[in-house]
């Protein structure tokens, strides 16, 4: 079973990937960039994206990403499927859109003590 956790407040990432189901060195999530909120773990981010539209989120403002946290590759990538959204400009996997990716970027860095 995927476990799935949504977070609205500060979060180690060592205690998320103790919650949630994650690759070695990778945990993939999403980020609500209307709510200000992510949810961390599954095995796709479309499980994440299920868990946050259950919670009252819009897809079109759910974007993915990966957290590498492990020495030296410690990351944020903005690559996902999900992030295909071409109604919404975007056409590739990345989040093309500057200032969607800085939104993204900032709800990580509030959230996820890396």
């Amino acid at each position: 079973m995927e476990k799935i956790q949504i977070i609205n407040q500060k979060t180690k990432i060592s205690d998320a990937v103790k919650n949630c189901t994650h690759f070695d060195e990778f945990i993939k999530g999403v980020a609500d960039i209307k709510r200000n909120i992510i949810a961390l773990g599954g095995e796709l981010h479309a499980d994440s994206e299920a868990k946050l539209v259950e919670n009252g989120s819009s897809s079109n403002d759910i974007w993915g990403f990966n957290i590498y946290w492990k020495k030296p590759t410690k990351k944020i990538a903005f690559e996902s499927l999900i992030n295909i959204k071409p109604k919404l400009g975007n056409k590739s996997m990345e989040i093309a859109d500057k200032n969607v990716r800085e939104k993204v970027e900032k709800i990580i860095v509030d959230l996820i003590e890396l």
